[in-house]
C-alpha cells in the first residue's frame, strides 16, 4: 500500500537522495526508511513519458557529452506549482520509494524482525510492536519499530538486508530461524552490541562486522531494490555498512554552464520537438519541419518569429556544430567564454551576462583576467551512483538509475551570479617550476596513487595532483571563505568551478576559477556576490583572503601538515583555514594546501603570492 511519507528538495533528488539512495523519513510519528526508486517510476507515475513531460530542461553541450536527448526535472505536484489538476482531483504525482531495510527493531524490547512480523494500522506507513504497545491498553501513538542500522552493499551497487539469522548462527534444532531475534547493547562499542536468539540461546556480538575479511566468503544476492531486479553477483565484494553511512551512496553528477552560443532559447522553445527533428535523416529534416509547421509547431514558429525555412536552416547549423565542431571540453569552452567576456565591454545573453573589470594594480603580474558574472545558468544531471568507493572516472564503476536507456536523465537548473578570476599564466609557469613546489605536490600525488591502488588494485587516479591544481583550488577556498564574510551569502550558498589544465608546450593550459552562487532558490540571484568582482571591492577582499592564509589558529601544526589525517589528500588545510562545506567543493575538501598561496615559515618562496605579501 502506498503512503505519503515526506518531501525532498528538487536539488536533493539529483545529488544526495537520487535513485538508489536510502532516505529516512518520519511519517505520522513513525520512522520510515526507503530506497528511492529508479527512473521508470517517473514515467509510470508522473504523466507524459520521457521528454514529452512538461517538467523538463535542456543543455545541449551536456546532452552531447552524456549522449541523451534532454533532461527531466524531478517531478513536483501541481499543488506545489500553484496549479490545480483537471476536475479538481488531488494531483498524485509522487516520487516512489521502496521500504528498505525490511528489518525493524523495537526500541523498547530490542526485538528485531522483518517488516511483515510487526503490527500495522491501515493507512499508516509505520509498523509497531504489539507486545510493548499492549502493555498499556489504549496507548497511542504505539511503540513504533525503527529501521535497523546495519545493511549490506557490494561494489557493484547491490543492496541487501543484513543477514541476521546467518550472523547469529542458530543451533541445528532451533525452530526460530525466520522469526524474531534480539539486538541489545550490553556494553559500549560493537563488541557490546549483541544479537541473540530467544529460542536456542545463540549469541554473537557485532564486533568485526565492518571488517572486509568477515565477508570474504559471503556471496552477494544481487538485489537492486530501486529497480526491482535481482541478478547473479558471484564476484561482488560484500561489505556491511550503517544505513546512514556516507559511503552507501556517491552520486555521479555532471554539470555545465549555459554559455553562448548554447544559452539561446531555440532548443528550449522547441521542447519535445527537438529530439524528433534531431533524429530525422538530414535529407528529410526540412520536409519534416514543414509538416510540423502545419500543426503543433506553428505556435513555436510564431514565438521564434521564424518561417519553417529559417527554422530548418538554424537547426541545421546547430546540428552541424554539435556533430562536427563540438570539442567535448566543457570546461575549456566555458573558460574561453569568460576570457572573451574580459576582452569586450560585456556579453549580454538570455542566460549569460558578464562584465569585465580592470585588474587592481596590486595584482599585476599575478592575475590576468577578472570578470563579473552578472547572470549564469548551470544544469546538473545525475547519471548514476557508486557505493563503498567514490567514482573512479570509469564507466564500469557507475551503477544505473534505470533498467533501460531512457534517452534522458534527471537534472536541475540553477541560476545565479559569480566572480571569475584567471591567474597570470607566465607567472604560474615560472612558479610551478620550483623544485620545492614540485616536491610538495608530488607528496600528495604519491598519496593519491597509493590510495587508488589500495582501493582498485591497479592504475592511478585520472587527475595528477599538480602544483597548479593545488594553487587554484586553495585560492578558490580562500576566496569563498572571504566572500562569505563580505557579500552576505552563507558558506553553503557558494560553490567553486575550477578551470585547470597543464601546459603541454603548445598551449599554456588553464589556471582560473569561478566562485558562484549554487542554490536553487532566490538566494542565488541577490547580486551581492558579483559586486565583489568590482575593482575596488576585489582589491580589499582578495587582500584579506590571502593574508588570512598566513596564519591559522592551528599553526604550527596545520602549516606543517600535522592536522591532515593519514588518509587525507590535503597538506596545510583544516577547518580553521581552508576547508569549506563539502557541497561547495568539487573535490570534497581534498587536494588543498595553503602553503601554495603564502609559503611556509621555512620556505616563504613556495607561495605564489609571497611577493604580494612581501611588497606591502
Amino acid at each position: 500500500m502506498a503512503n505519503d511519507i515526506g518531501s525532498l528538495r528538487r536539488s536533493a533528488v539529483v545529488s544526495t537522495f537520487g535513485p538508489g539512495a536510502v532516505v529516512d523519513f518520519v511519517a505520522g510519528g513513525a520512522p520510515v526508511s526507503v530506497v528511492i526508486a529508479g527512473l521508470e517510476e517517473w514515467d509510470r507515475n508522473f504523466g507524459p513519458k520521457g521528454l514529452a513531460n512538461p517538467q523538463r530542461t535542456t543543455e545541449p553541450r551536456l546532452q552531447r557529452q552524456l549522449r541523451v536527448s534532454g533532461f527531466r526535472l524531478p517531478p513536483v505536484s501541481l499543488e506545489e506549482l500553484g496549479m490545480s489538476s483537471s476536475g479538481g482531483a488531488k494531483d498524485k504525482k509522487r516520487l516512489i520509494g521502496v521500504r528498505f531495510p525490511r528489518w525493524l527493531q523495537c526500541p523498547s524490547c530490542d526485538s528485531i524482525a522483518p517488516v511483515e512480523k510487526w503490527a500495522d494500522k491501515p493507512g499508516w506507513p509505520g509498523r509497531h510492536c504489539a507486545k510493548c504497545t499492549n502493555k498499556k491498553p489504549g496507548r497511542w501513538p504505539p511503540v513504533f519499530a525503527i529501521p535497523v542500522r546495519f545493511v549490506l552493499a557490494c561494489h557493484k551497487g547491490h543492496l541487501d538486508d543484513f543477514p541476521w539469522h546467518w550472523w547469529v548462527g542458530h543451533k541445528p534444532d532451533c525452530q526460530r530461524k525466520k522469526g524474531f531475534l534480539r539486538l541489545k547493547s550490553e556494553r559500549p562499542g560493537l563488541a557490546g552490541l549483541i544479537v541473540s536468539c530467544p529460542e536456542c540461546g545463540s549469541r554473537r556480538s557485532m564486533d568485526g562486522v565492518f571488517n572486509q575479511s568477515t565477508w570474504d566468503k559471503y556471496v552477494c544476492r544481487g538485489y537492486s531494490h530501486w529497480l526491482g531486479t535481482k541478478v547473479d553477483c558471484l564476484d561482488g565484494e560484500v561489505r556491511a555498512l550503517q544505513r546512514g553511512a556516507s559511503n552507501l551512496y556517491f552520486p555521479v553528477v555532471e554539470s555545465a554552464l549555459s554559455v553562448p552560443p548554447w544559452s539561446d532559447y531555440l532548443q528550449e522553445a522547441l521542447g519535445g520537438y527537438w529530439s524528433d527533428i534531431f533524429d530525422t535523416e538530414p535529407e528529410d529534416r526540412a520536409t519534416f519541419i514543414g509538416i510540423l509547421a502545419r500543426g503543433g509547431l506553428r505556435p513555436v514558429l510564431d514565438e521564434l518569429c521564424m518561417t519553417p525555412e529559417q527554422l530548418a536552416s538554424e537547426i541545421e547549423n546547430r546540428i552541424r556544430i554539435l556533430k562536427n565542431d563540438f570539442e567535448g571540453d566543457i570546461r575549456g569552452e566555458e573558460c574561453r567564454q569568460f576570457i572573451l567576456g574580459s576582452s569586450q565591454k560585456a556579453i549580454h545573453d538570455r542566460e549569460f551576462e558578464t562584465r569585465r573589470e580592470p585588474i587592481p594594480s596590486a595584482f599585476n603580474g599575478l592575475m590576468s583576467k577578472v570578470v563579473r558574472v552578472v547572470r549564469l545558468r548551470e544544469v546538473r544531471a545525475l547519471r548514476g551512483f557508486t557505493r563503498i568507493n567514490p567514482p573512479d572516472g570509469e564507466e564500469s564503476n557507475v551503477n544505473p538509475i534505470a533498467c533501460e536507456n531512457l534517452n534522458w536523465l534527471p537534472a536541475i537548473e540553477i541560476r545565479g551570479e559569480g566572480v571569475f578570476i584567471q591567474l597570470d599564466l607566465p607567472a604560474v609557469e615560472s612558479w610551478e617550476g620550483q623544485e620545492a613546489v614540485k616536491e610538495r605536490a608530488k607528496y600528495l600525488d604519491d598519496r593519491a596513487v597509493a590510495q587508488w591502488q589500495e582501493r582498485y588494485g591497479v592504475g592511478r587516479p585520472p587527475r595528477v595532483v599538480s602544483p597548479r591544481f593545488l594553487l587554484v583550488h586553495s585560492l578558490s577556498h580562500a576566496l569563498m571563505r572571504q566572500f562569505t564574510l563580505t557579500c552576505g551569502y552563507s558558506s553553503a550558498s557558494l560553490r567553486e568551478r575550477l578551470y585547470v589544465s597543464e601546459s603541454d608546450g603548445e598551449s599554456p593550459g588553464m589556471a582560473a576559477l569561478l566562485v558562484y552562487t549554487a542554490t536553487t532558490d532566490s538566494d542565488g540571484t541577490l547580486g551581492g556576490l558579483q559586486r565583489e568582482g568590482t575593482s575596488e571591492r576585489l582589491r580589499a577582499s582578495f587582500d584579506a583572503a590571502i593574508r588570512s592564509m598566513e596564519w591559522c589558529s592551528s599553526d604550527p601544526l596545520c602549516i606543517e601538515g600535522a592536522m591532515a589525517t593519514a588518509q587525507g589528500l590535503s597538506f596545510a588545510a583544516c577547518h580553521a583555514c581552508l576547508l569549506a562545506p563539502e557541497t561547495s567543493c568539487e573535490e570534497f575538501n581534498h587536494l588543498l594546501d595553503r602553503a601554495m598561496l603564502v609559503g611556509t615559515p621555512g620556505s616563504p618562496g613556495i607561495g605564489f603570492f609571497s611577493t604580494f605579501l612581501g611588497g606591502d
